[in-house]
């Protein structure tokens, strides 16, 4: 056993005077779907509702004092300012000033009189900036969300609990990755006791920063990213971490399509009552892309974080929808003339349902250009659906899957 295995057992137990160990729990639901034996290491039940707690809590324990500074909009404010009501320690949160009210308020309430909230900047990197240059100029200490070797080590503390609480070793586990901090402490631990185990790293689609890492050998900046995976959408991953991560297998990595991913935060919720944020949800997403590699295998999924906001529910259902082929968006070219509208809901299926209808503009005298959502109950009733289109001479354009149109019209 290595000194870094040590470490994060000693940090594992100091965890204990704080908060409890989070379950680990076989998931019937999933086991019957995938003929697995399944089991869920639930990070969305610690205080903050997500795994982040524990890198602050060690990271913070060996300062020893002096006041802290990080930037966050999300999971790792709210870990820094529970540890800073903990431990009395002053800390200045700096989140962008587009931060949702709710995250603000958890943030505060969370820290109380100990953290003082700084919204600062549209993007992440102006507050990101914010917060090291108050920390140069003020002495207070930097505390990385995951570019830390002690935030690292105390998100080791996951496997350290993990196979503490399994009656035997898994044979598979599924890690989701952001900026690398919690897939860099696990792996570094069981690289420490010597054993180590099957793992599939997961990404959102969006946001594959160690895709393009391990592609390019050290960490990129990637050029577009997609939020909407808010925990793990990260466009650069640490150097600490990817330091250990870099012998990973590039075909160990495993991209979540973001649209597939709102059907597995809807079917934990509606089938199982588990409330997960899209970072949280995507080691179980993960299982669908496994397929008959898994079958009969003990897996261990790591649910990181349950800080969803549920007025976010709303664009889930659409994003699952879409994904799943039951709801299209068209502009269709519709002749201005008395029954054109009602020639077109003839040719509706008894299943379709007009889920929004908005006049755009007439692109011509005769014709009026017409956004139109449709949901259906079986993805094949929307190839029908355009062959009467097209037999009654309406021109339809699909928006469903067009980036830029969608984003501006949709």
């Amino acid at each position: 056993m290595t000194d870094f295995a040590s470490r994060a057992q000693a940090a594992t137990l100091a965890m204990r005077d704080v908060f409890p160990p989070t379950p680990l729990a076989r998931n019937e639901y999933l086991s019957d779907r995938f003929g697995a034996d399944i089991w869920l290491k639930r990070e969305d039940l610690t205080p903050v509702r997500s795994y982040k707690l524990r890198g602050a809590f060690n990271a913070m324990r060996k300062l020893g004092g002096g006041r802290v500074a990080c930037a966050s909009a999300g999971n790792h404010a709210q870990g820094v300012a529970w540890m800073c009501r903990h431990l009395g320690v002053d800390g200045v949160i700096f989140m962008p000033v587009t931060t949702p009210g709710q995250k603000i308020d958890k943030t505060r309430l969370f820290g109380g009189d100990h953290v003082e909230i700084r919204l600062i900047g549209d993007f992440f990197d102006a507050t990101l900036a914010a917060a090291q240059a108050f920390c140069a100029e003020s002495g207070a200490h930097f505390l990385s969300p995951f570019d830390d070797n002690d935030v690292i080590e105390g998100q080791a503390s996951v496997a350290v609990e993990m196979l503490d609480q399994m009656p035997d070793a898994p044979d598979l586990i599924i890690l989701p990755v952001g900026g690398g901090g919690l897939s860099a402490g696990m792996l570094a631990y069981f690289r420490a006791i010597g054993t180590t185990p099957d793992i599939r790293y997961v990404e959102p689609a969006g946001g594959a920063s160690l895709t393009a890492a391990l592609a390019a050998g050290e960490p990129v900046t990637l050029p577009t990213l997609d939020s909407f995976v808010d925990g793990a959408a990260v466009a650069r991953i640490g150097v600490r971490p990817f330091d250990i991560l870099r012998q990973v297998p590039p075909q160990h990595v495993l991209r979540i399509p973001e649209n597939r991913l709102c059907i597995t935060i809807q079917e934990m919720l509606n089938t199982e009552g588990i409330v997960l944020e899209p970072a949280g949800a995507l080691s179980i997403d993960a299982l669908r892309d496994l397929g008959p590699e898994i079958e009969g295998r003990r897996i261990v999924c790591i649910a990181t974080g349950g800080n969803f906001d549920f007025e976010r529910l709303p664009d889930v259902k659409e994003r699952a929808m879409r994904f799943a082929g039951l709801k299209k968006y068209y502009v269709l070219r519709m002749p201005q003339r008395p029954g054109a509208l009602r020639d077109f809901l003839d040719i509706l299926g008894p299943d379709d349902d007009i889920a929004r209808f908005e006049y755009l503009k007439k692109s011509a005298r005769n014709f009026g250009s017409v956004l139109i959502g449709i949901e259906s109950r079986e993805p094949q009733a929307f190839a029908q659906l355009e062959t009467r289109m097209a037999e009654l001479g309406m021109a339809a354009r699909d928006l469903t899957d067009d980036p830029l149109l969608g984003e501006l019209v949709i």
